[in-house]
């Protein structure tokens, strides 16, 4: 696990500022620079409506005395696209635009899911509630 974490923050900013040189080359280091703030601004926009949107819900379903798991994943996973909208570079800025999308949060929100049954069933997580 520690080695999957030094390899993500050191590989990823590497490959991030690899991409970013090249395209600086391309189009210019202005446009460049525009794009990368662009898609900061944009994503921190949308993930902040979204994030009003999926809390809204949650209350909703609250009241309504069911527990919001799929929307508290939903937001849980708009922050983190928010988050990596925020970092600068082309690969995070493709991650959190897809996370972002709806439809395509759908699958992964499923795909989360699915780890988490497999981890449980194998006894790597165990969910004892929130109180003790």
């Amino acid at each position: 696990m520690l080695g999957r974490l030094i390899l993500l923050f050191t590989l990823v900013p590497l490959v991030e500022l690899f991409l970013l040189i090249k395209i600086g080359t391309l189009i210019g280091a202005l446009p460049t620079i525009l794009i990368v703030v662009g898609t900061g601004v944009l994503g921190a926009t949308l993930a902040r409506q979204q994030g009003f949107q999926v809390w809204s819900r949650i209350q909703r379903e609250m009241e309504l005395g069911m527990f919001p798991a799929e929307d508290m994943l939903d937001g849980l996973l708009i922050f983190g696209a928010g988050v990596v909208l925020l970092t600068p570079g082309v690969i995070t800025d493709v991650i959190g635009i897809l996370i972002l999308i709806p439809f395509t949060r759908l699958y992964i929100r499923e795909w989360i899911k699915r780890r988490l049954q497999i981890m449980m069933e194998r006894g790597n997580v165990h969910f004892n509630g929130f109180l003790r």
